[in-house]
């Protein structure tokens, strides 16, 4: 198992956009809380092995990863692919309680729909699957074992849904997971993937094109801001 990888991947911290329930852009900084949750998972990291931090070039997500690598001493790379999936442009800065925006979000969101389904100008599911392809691609290819990326609410939940269930994904799929499992602002999801496993599974699969290595092993470890929480709680190793 010496190539396997474990990849955490970090919600960015609460944004006063957030505490309102506001759809947001690529603009945007921490709230206080947001700043404070940032610190809390860094604090958490000073216990856990990393060996680079990437991050989505969102300025939430950026100034998340700053805050966590000025405690644990790791570069930041920004890489585009981490970003959140891009929101019509008729509902950024605008409350999700607003009776038009949350028509398009039933539509686009909360609703059963055909994976290439296009409001306006978003990325729609199939975008976003494609992407997230890419992206496990590109932390395959990495030389890192240990990786941490910040990334957003949405594309986080295209990222687990599409582990869990490879070229399968479908958007009725992630309607489904999105109703079912809540994302925190700084809440922590592990990932692992081992390569050595793709032969065995392909094998009783018998689809080349299942996302096979990959498994969800954490969802959402939202640990509470309080100093008698476990930093290290998601430290596997620890768990031996």
């Amino acid at each position: 198992m010496r190539d396997k990888k474990q990849v955490y991947f970090v919600r960015h911290g609460e944004t006063p956009l957030n505490a309102k329930n506001f759809r947001q852009g690529r603009q945007g900084p921490l709230s206080a809380l947001g700043r404070e949750q940032a610190a809390f998972v860094g604090e958490r990291f000073t216990k856990i092995p990393v060996d680079i931090i990437f991050s989505s070039p969102y300025e939430r997500a950026e100034e998340t990863a700053r805050i966590i690598a000025s405690k644990i001493d790791k570069k930041v790379e920004v890489i585009e692919i981490l970003s959140e999936r891009r929101n019509p442009h008729e509902i950024i800065g605008r409350s999700s309680e607003d009776p038009e925006v949350a028509t398009i979000l039933d539509r686009i969101d909360r609703s059963f729909h055909t994976n290439d389904l296009r409001y306006s100008d978003e990325e729609n599911f199939s975008d976003l699957k494609d992407r997230t392809n890419k992206l496990l691609r590109f932390l395959e290819a990495r030389p890192e074992k240990q990786i941490l990326c910040i990334t957003h609410h949405i594309f986080l939940r295209c990222v687990a849904g599409y582990i869990e269930k490879g070229e399968k994904f479908t958007a009725n799929d992630f309607a489904k997971f999105t109703f079912l499992n809540p994302l925190n602002n700084a809440g922590i999801t592990l990932c692992t993937y081992e390569p050595e496993f793709r032969g065995f599974f392909r094998k009783r699969q018998l689809d080349p094109h299942e996302n096979l290595g990959w498994k969800l092993v954490i969802w959402n470890d939202y640990g509470r801001i309080d100093p008698k929480t476990e930093p290290d709680s998601l430290n596997p190793s620890e768990k031996k």
